[in-house]
Parts: C-alpha cells; sequence; structure tokens
C-alpha cells in the first residue's frame, strides 16, 4: 500500500485567509479546517484523537455490490468491525455516526450485513438513536423479478449518549397549520391524555421531517464520478441535523468527497479518509471547486 498523503486543501474566501490551510468563508467568522488523507482508513484513524469529532457521515462499501477498482476484495466483517470501534474511540459526547449501507443479496437471500453492523455499533457502546430510510424514488432496481423492487438504504444514526449538536430540519409543511391544538396522545397503559397545549397552542407552519428521506440520487454528471456517490442534499442535510457550524466533521469513506464539499458549504470542518487514489484525486478536485464557489458566493443547495 501506498505512503500516505495527506493534502490541506488551498485557502479560500475573501477575508481572514491564512497559509495553513484554513479558510473562512465570505461573511461569517468560522474558520474552517478541509484535511484529505490518501490510505487505508484502519491505519490513519489511528491519528485521529480520542473524542475529537462530532459527527461521522459516511457510505461503507456494501458487501460485494460494488468493486471500486479492484479495491472491494479488501472488504470485510474484518475491516467494518474495526472501523466502527475506532470510530466510538474518535467520537465525543453527545456525537453522532451516519452510517449510509444497503446489503447484497446472494443465493436468494439479502445478507442482513446492515443489521449486523448495526448490532456491533450497539456492542461498541453507540446508541441506535435512529434508523433513517434514504427513498431514492426514480431509482430503477436490478435483480430477481420474483421480489418487489428495492429502492431504498438503511441510514443508520448512532450516537455516542444523546446527540447534543444540530437542529432537527423542520420542513414538513402541516396541513392544519394555524389551528389550535385538539390532539391526544396514548400511554403506557393504554389511557388517553390531551397533547401539551391542548386547546391553548396554534400548530406550526411546519413541523418535523419525517425519518423517511425522499432524495433522489445524485444527478449531475460531477456528483456521479464514483460508482456509489449519495447526493450532496443527504450530506448537506445530516451535517445540518447533527453538527454546529465549526464542528469537525470526519468521512473514513471519502470517495468521490461528497461529504467534504456539504462540510465547505455548511461551514464544518473536515477529515476525510481514502484508500484509491483515483477517487482521492477526484475529492481533491470537487472540494477545491466548492472553496472556489463559496469564495466567488456562487453557492446554491441543489
Amino acid at each position: 500500500m501506498k505512503p500516505a498523503e495527506i493534502l490541506h486543501v488551498p485557502p479560500s474566501g475573501k477575508r481572514g485567509v491564512r497559509c495553513d490551510g484554513t479558510h473562512r468563508n465570505s461573511g461569517d467568522n468560522v474558520m474552517v479546517d478541509i484535511k484529505l488523507i490518501q490510505g487505508d482508513c484502519l491505519e490513519k484513524m489511528q491519528d485521529i484523537p480520542d473524542g475529537s469529532i462530532d459527527l461521522t457521515v459516511t457510505s461503507p462499501p456494501y458487501d460485494n455490490l460494488r468493486t471500486y477498482n479492484g479495491n472491494n476484495e479488501l472488504w470485510g466483517e474484518h475491516v467494518w468491525k474495526a472501523v466502527i470501534k475506532d470510530l466510538y474511540r474518535v467520537t465525543n459526547s453527545g456525537g453522532v455516526v451516519v452510517w449510509i449501507v444497503a446489503d447484497a443479496t446472494i443465493n436468494g437471500s439479502e445478507t442482513g450485513t446492515s443489521f449486523k453492523q448495526a448490532l456491533w455499533a450497539m456492542e461498541c457502546g453507540f446508541r441506535l438513536h435512529d434508523t433513517m430510510i434514504w427513498n431514492k424514488e426514480n431509482c430503477s432496481s436490478v435483480g430477481s423479478m420474483n421480489r418487489y423492487e428495492n429502492t431504498f438504504e438503511y441510514m443508520f444514526v448512532f450516537s455516542k449518549s444523546a446527540p447534543s449538536r444540530g437542529e432537527i430540519i423542520k420542513d414538513r409543511r402541516n396541513k392544519r397549520a394555524g389551528e389550535i391544538q385538539n390532539g391526544s396522545i396514548r400511554q403506557k397503559d393504554g389511557t388517553v391524555r390531551k397533547t401539551t397545549g391542548y386547546g391553548k397552542r396554534a400548530i406550526a407552519e411546519f413541523g418535523r421531517r419525517r425519518n423517511v428521506w425522499n432524495i433522489f440520487p445524485a444527478k449531475k454528471k460531477a456528483d456521479r464520478l464514483h460508482p456509489a456517490p449519495f447526493p450532496p442534499e443527504l450530506a448537506a442535510d445530516h451535517i445540518l441535523s447533527w453538527s454546529n457550524e465549526g464542528d469537525t466533521v470526519l468521512d473514513p469513506f471519502m470517495g468521490s468527497g461528497t461529504t467534504g464539499v456539504a462540510c465547505v458549504n455548511t461551514n464544518r470542518n473536515f477529515i476525510g479518509i481514502e484508500l484509491d487514489q483515483g477517487y482521492f484525486d477526484i475529492a481533491c478536485k470537487r472540494i477545491e471547486e466548492a472553496q472556489r464557489q463559496v469564495r466567488a458566493g456562487s453557492y446554491r443547495k441543489e
């Protein structure tokens, strides 16, 4: 395996520019450090101090569904167990890991690897804070014709104690917005009690988003330079949900750098690790381009 290459992406931004690899987005007060590392995440994560990561947003290899330039031959249970264990070490109290994954179907049966990984994370000390679904909506499934098309992936949200950062997205329009609350809640013993604010509080215009996210897969050619990319919106929304500006976000399976691009656009520090040199180079270019767009003030959420 090649020696690690550590790259601090060049500075960008109109103000507060420093030559140590950090940049400040125009008009804000948050210094953002981007560190990209080429190498094996099992080795390179050892250099990350205990409890120094606020959020991880990552998508590990899905069994044998993709070849990743031949690197998938190195993948297996021994790897993901070690990675999850080390993620617990580097995650700080109140921090979150978003683990986006799906299963291969082998000999007519789904492998269940996703569930094994979630259970292992709990054995390592994580809470399974939420089991979310990424519904890809228009994704065309392939495979056996005797089962329903599979158009979703799991997004396991692991937390080290209760999540303490970010803000849950409220973009679901309430049909009864403006009306006075008159709902009820069924309790453990089967009895029903009135909701807090019953008869007094007006229903807000927007409520919490559901934990099934309907997001189209990456559409732009520039976002599909990897065999299994997730859309920029998916990464950005998790970053906004589980971290604050200035926090440090990790992606140990960086791929083409989507999580890093989202960090540039949301003022988060980013550490990305990628084994494959080709994908690493793509990630560097994409993140540098994201910084140029921030500098030019041309970033828009897709």
